[in-house]
């Protein structure tokens, strides 16, 4: 059993966590939402800046609610990639001289791992291999989970992550930041049949094509002129149905794909994670997708579904049980394959 403190800093939420294996002992996240809001999306430096200000009062909330002390903590671990360079040095910084100045081990981990984990910490019992899929702001993929640190990522997204999507939509429709909530809650109230969507076409010329491969941007050209044609038309914007026929193109859409990735490989438990994992369209087609072919299909609890350390601590604790750390010389990348994660140990 190894307990770890985490840090997560990749975009804009400021995330201090301990968990000791599979159980969180405290996650503390300090949300930027609000300071972004009124740019309609996260400006970088504005995020760094705000990561200076709250990552020691996170880091002292976290010990606290623990009630533990670094006697009690057998390592320190921070997101190191994906992200935004900036944001993710201040947690890789803090994580690093921490671990120097407690003399602990020192994980680096890929924040898409962190997501994978997150349904660990909500699912216990879950074991390789699985299927997951990963639904984000920046990234939409189908990941074959064969152990820690192995994975094949077998779909992905084109152009827009999925919740890319939704944000450029919901700003179509002036509905604000952050967009997936929005519509999410939006679509409830509307008619998720009222328009016929297309669904984005991937071509097979480009860059060799995949079954399992996602595209949205089309999607979003199609929301973009039937808003322009419901204008010429009328006064008033159907914004509900228009969100709500948004959201189930997209759901349906990520459902065929995951379902179809799942029994071609003959995995039998699909695993969600990321921000579009507490997406109510997705939870909803999805599992009764996977009920209807005999599939388990976990989602995290939504507070497990945005970005959180608890899962970064969670993974980092099966890479130290396994033996793995991280240089100090580690350094922050905006871009990092999944499939790359063990470069990040020795």
């Amino acid at each position: 059993m190894a307990t770890i403190l985490a840090i997560e800093t990749s975009c804009d939420e400021t995330a201090v966590a301990l968990a000791n294996n599979r159980n969180v002992l405290s996650s503390i996240v300090a949300s930027q939402i609000d300071v972004h809001r009124q740019y309609g999306g996260v400006v970088p430096e504005v995020a760094s800046r705000r990561h200076l200000e709250t990552i020691n009062g996170a880091i002292a909330q976290g010990l606290q609610a623990a009630d533990l002390d670094w006697s009690s903590i057998d390592g320190v671990a921070a997101t190191c990639a994906p992200g935004l360079v900036g944001a993710l040095l201040v947690g890789l910084t803090t994580a690093k001289t921490l671990a120097m100045v407690h003399q602990k081990p020192f994980l680096g981990v890929h924040h898409l791992e962190g997501h994978i984990y997150a349904s660990y910490l909500s699912t216990p019992e879950l074991a390789p291999p699985f299927l997951c899929l990963l639904v984000s702001g920046g990234h939409t993929s189908l990941i074959y989970v064969r152990d820690c640190g192995m994975y094949e990522t077998i779909g992905q997204t084109r152009d827009d992550a999925a919740g890319e999507a939704f944000d450029k939509v919901a700003r179509l429709l002036d509905l604000g930041y952050p967009g997936g909530p929005a519509i999410d809650s939006l679509a409830r109230e509307g008619n998720g049949q009222a328009f016929r969507l297309a669904e984005g076409k991937v071509s097979m010329t480009t860059g060799g094509y995949h079954p399992y491969d996602s595209s949205f941007s089309g999607l979003k050209t199609a929301v973009l002129r039937l808003v322009q044609q419901l204008k010429q038309e009328s006064e008033e914007l159907p914004v509900a149905d228009i969100a709500a026929s948004f959201q189930h193109t997209v759901a349906k859409a990520l459902t065929k794909r995951t379902i179809a990735a799942a029994l071609d490989y003959g995995l039998n438990t699909i695993a969600v994670g990321g921000g579009v994992a507490a997406n109510s369209g997705l939870r909803y087609h999805l599992l009764a997708a996977g009920a209807s072919h005999n599939l388990q299909v976990l989602f995290p609890p939504r507070a497990l579904c945005t970005d959180n350390a608890a899962m970064i601590a969670c993974a980092a604790a099966d890479h130290l049980q396994r033996g793995h750390q991280s240089p100090l010389t580690l350094s922050a990348q905006s871009r990092m394959a999944i499939g790359t994660v063990m470069d990040l140990y020795r």
